[in-house]
């Protein structure tokens, strides 16, 4: 496996820390700027925003950068963003931060996934994209912890500085290590040729898969906390354990997609999705019962890891007339569904179903995703 990809993995650690830990921040900020808390929450809405509309976008923008130019560039102004942001004493100006962070965000996670594509023979696309999500993983399981004890140990500026600080070496890397020639140096293609690529059945559908999986992953772990306090009667202090259980999942199973989705995406894909499906039913089922709910975490943590990269994967693949925009397709996706599934599992949270409605919705979403595969499965390249 290249250094580069496990360089380019750090850089999307830094990144998804970023993304993720501002919520257990939500009430400090709002404390600190003289601000309500829905207010303070824009800021995550606005960084969910900004990482679907700016993958497509900084992409676009950048196919015709080397790869090392638009990487670099990404997070240099990804890192000036959470300076700007840790010494502003203005909301609208932290607002405007964190928009442009995902933006450049977006831009470089679209950016890597398709140069990781150019640099390892077909047989390694999943195990090379397996790297690069692990940075994802490993920011649920240490990041957005690490942001959060950071934040109540000093402040929430700290935690924006401390984003800041682990991303320079990550610069460093990519500035040195990262290909000078352009996917599009090597395979000629207009950006409109490129964006036609999006009416091919061929890869919208494990686009569309891929949102669906996300939204119905990021639609319970969402509301993991009200499923451990309310449904299963524990107390808070096992929050973090469930979730920390749920990030140990999540790296099993992009290590698992890793290490065999190159010869076995099919059965990954077809099990895998079953045992998801079947998961979140459970879930749902049993999310009164304590044990349940930590071994559940665990599995479907795996599961939904497991089955998102292969989707990525496929897409990647099936996308192989977009090499400059096919990472944007992939993130974009992957962001519908992060933003789709906390808003819809917020709506049934309300309803009488409670803490187990996200968790109804989960099984419904892998439902709907299950129909989707087995009428177009032949669609699906693996």
């Amino acid at each position: 496996m290249p250094l580069v990809i496990v360089l380019l993995a750090v850089a999307v650690f830094a990144q998804g820390t970023s993304e993720f830990m501002l919520a257990g921040l939500l009430p400090a900020i709002a404390r600190d700027l003289a601000i309500s808390i829905p207010q303070a929450g824009l800021l995550t809405s606005a960084f969910a925003v900004g990482m679907i509309v700016g993958a497509p976008l900084m992409a676009a923008i950048s196919r015709r950068w080397s790869p090392r130019l638009a990487l670099s560039s990404f997070l240099l102004i990804f890192i000036a963003m959470h300076v700007l942001g840790a010494l502003t004493e203005d909301f609208g100006v932290l607002l405007i931060t964190r928009i442009v962070a995902a933006l450049t965000n977006a831009g470089f996670l679209a950016v890597t996934l398709s140069t990781v594509s150019a640099l390892v023979p077909a047989d390694r696309t999943a195990r090379a994209l397996a790297v690069i999500l692990g940075g994802t993983t490993l920011a649920l399981i240490a990041g957005v912890p690490g942001g959060a004890m950071i934040g109540a140990l000093l402040d929430w500026r700290a935690a924006l500085w401390g984003v800041a600080v682990i991303s320079v070496p990550a610069l460093v890397a990519v500035i040195l290590a990262t290909p000078m020639r352009t996917a599009s140096e090597q395979r000629p293609t207009t950006l409109s040729d490129e964006l036609a690529a999006l009416r091919r059945p061929a890869l919208l559908v494990p686009l569309g898969l891929g949102a669906l999986v996300n939204g119905a992953t990021f639609c319970a772990f969402t509301y993991l906390a009200p499923v451990v306090t309310e449904s299963a009667g524990l107390p808070a202090a096992a929050v973090p354990a469930v979730l920390a259980v749920f990030g140990v999942g999540s790296c099993a199973g992009v290590w698992v997609a890793g290490r065999y989705g190159d010869r076995h995406a099919t059965n990954i894909l077809t099990i895998g999705g079953a045992a998801l499906l079947v998961g979140w039913g459970a879930f749902s089922a049993l999310s009164t019962v304590p044990f349940a709910v930590f071994t559940l975490a665990l599995v479907q943590g795996a599961l939904s890891f497991a089955v998102g990269s292969m989707l990525i994967a496929a897409s990647i693949r099936a996308a192989v007339t977009a090499p400059t925009m096919s990472g944007s397709f992939a993130t974009a996706s992957l962001n519908i569904g992060a933003a789709a599934g906390p808003v819809l599992g917020g709506l049934a949270y309300a309803t009488a179903a409670g803490a187990t409605g996200p968790l109804i919705v989960s099984a419904a979403l892998l439902c709907a995703a299950a129909l989707t595969f087995a009428t177009t499965r032949g669609m699906v390249k693996s």
